[in-house]
């Protein structure tokens, strides 16, 4: 009986050290995987231009609202928090976009939501650096219109960024304007 514990004694503490060293070849592997982080790679870094806290401002210098552009998920994300500069129809707007270079299909994307209740999807994104442009290709209308967004960040400047937003509504052969949006960052 106690050769029989003696042995299972020894077995256990070979599963242990088995267990170790396999816990030990794992990680010599691993972690160098990981030590770079995922999105550090350049394509990742080209909406950087946008990251701050800004000012927007319409065509015709009217303040239309601020926004923070920060990133998250190990510079994986970059996340848009706007805030209206007034009150419509009672509302204060708000909303928040989430965008990121998507590496399967090579594209950027913008997912954006806001405090009515809309989000709109812009699945197709081409990045260079100093612009990226964003398509959603099925957006509906609250009369159940289906039409195409296009969505375009160009770097003016390191204090300026301009984000014009279009509507086609015959496939992509014609845009009209729904916005035009000077950002300052903010001294």
């Amino acid at each position: 009986m106690r050769q029989a514990a003696e042995h299972l004694s020894v077995n256990v503490k070979l599963v242990k050290m088995k267990n170790l060293l396999f816990t030990i070849c794992i990680s010599f592997f691993t972690i160098p995987l990981f030590a770079q982080k995922p999105c550090s790679q350049p394509v990742f870094r080209q909406f950087d231009f946008w990251i701050g806290e800004w000012e927007a401002f319409g065509p015709k210098g009217a303040k239309a609202g601020d926004s923070k552009i920060t990133v998250l998920l190990d510079s994986c994300v970059i996340l848009e928090e706007w805030t209206s500069a007034n009150a419509q129809q009672g509302l204060i707007y708000s909303g928040k976009s989430f965008n990121s270079y998507n590496a399967a299909t090579k594209q950027w994307q913008q997912t954006w939501t806001d405090n009515t209740g809309n989000t709109t999807e812009f699945l197709r994104g081409e990045g260079s650096d100093g612009k990226i442009v964003f398509y959603a290709d099925k957006v509906t209308d609250p009369k159940g219109k289906t039409f195409m967004r296009r969505l375009t960040f160009t770097k003016i400047s390191e204090d300026k960024v301009r984000q014009f937003g279009e509507r086609s509504n015959d496939g992509g052969n014609t845009w009209t304007v729904e916005y035009d949006l000077e950002y300052r960052r903010k001294k």
